[in-house]
């Protein structure tokens, strides 16, 4: 069994607009298909809380990649892991 994953309000915030975003431009399944794919490596991140690198930021914020398009910055911590936003890989990062 992995580790508790928290949503955080700016993660939901953030997944409901990126799954508008693609249900907009692309389809209320393609949005589905989103979904279906960030809850399987949510279940991962879970298990494998180390599994993708680290930000330069701080080594316990790490990012997952969704999609080429989107990635989930999560932090771990001993018993859980705090999804803190989905980010649109296309947006110029945050200085």
């Amino acid at each position: 069994m992995g580790l508790q994953i928290l949503y955080t309000p700016r993660s939901r915030e953030t997944l409901v607009s990126v799954y508008n975003f693609i249900k907009d431009k692309f389809g209320a399944p393609s949005a589905d298909k989103f979904v279906v794919k960030a809850d399987k490596i949510i279940v991962l991140i879970a298990e494998q809380p180390f599994m993708f690198k680290a930000t330069n930021i701080d080594e316990n914020i790490r990012i997952g990649f969704i999609t080429k398009q989107t990635s989930l910055f999560y932090r771990v911590t001993e018993s859980s892991i705090h999804l803190l936003f989905f980010w649109d890989n296309r947006q110029e990062p945050v200085s």
